[in-house]
């Protein structure tokens, strides 16, 4: 069976609702993302953990944001886990996401370039030079020919971003969410057709498949359904 384009976004509580969330979906979907609520509780343990005994691919959403060097030796002490992706912030600048695919050169460095959760008032305020389409844009060219592999933005932006970067650069959309879902704190946001039309490689999902009342039932329904509409 092929599997969905999909990255369950694993936001648990605890390490053991991580696990059970994560043997439901991987019959169904790509990739499972851990993130820094999981990592900084349970460190790289929580990896093997919802792994288990699959070889669904791993999406290590750890966003690095540092000087150069610390970033590198962040990105180093990750190696053992086998990443597909790795994130670091595009804000950090080329210096520090080339250190990080120098690294790491066997996993695909993925730059994030806006949060979904900002708004062009949100750029406003931090000094980032808007609307976001144009700072994602600006981030995305940058990381690109920093070296970046994969690029982070929201579905509103991936067209846009594909006619920069070309089409060898995978784009990552968070802020996905089903047709009826509630957008939560999610500022920017489009459902999982929209986003594959635009260009999108793969989709970020956490709460749609994760909050169902049968996590396993909502992946398999989404994975199917794209599977009709691609």
């Amino acid at each position: 069976m092929v599997k969905a384009p999909i990255a369950v976004a694993l936001d648990a509580p605890d390490i053991e609702t991580a696990a059970q969330w994560a043997s439901l979906v991987t019959p169904y979907v790509s990739v499972v993302k851990v993130g820094l609520q999981l990592f900084c509780r349970y460190g790289p343990e929580v990896v093997a953990v919802v792994r288990g005994g699959s070889r669904v691919g791993l999406f290590l959403d750890l966003k690095l944001h540092d000087i150069p060097a610390t970033v590198a030796g962040a990105a180093k002490s990750v190696a053992r886990l086998r990443p597909r992706y790795l994130t670091v912030h595009a804000t950090g600048g080329p210096t520090m996401i080339k250190a990080a695919v120098e690294a790491l050169p066997e996993v695909q460095i993925a730059a994030v370039t806006v949060l979904t959760s900002m708004t062009g008032s949100d750029l406003d305020a931090v000094g980032l030079a808007g609307p976001p389409r144009d700072a994602v844009r600006r981030l995305a060219t940058l990381s690109v020919a920093a070296g970046a592999r994969a690029v982070v933005c929201s579905p509103q932006e991936v067209a846009a971003v594909r006619a920069e970067v070309g089409s060898g650069i995978t784009l990552i959309t968070a802020g996905v969410r089903p047709a009826g879902s509630a957008p939560q704190d999610q500022a920017r946001v489009a459902t999982p057709q929209q986003a594959l039309a635009a260009g999108a490689d793969l989709l970020v999902i956490g709460r749609p498949i994760t909050g169902a009342a049968d996590p396993a039932s909502a992946a398999a329904r989404l994975a199917a359904d794209l599977s009709v509409r691609r």
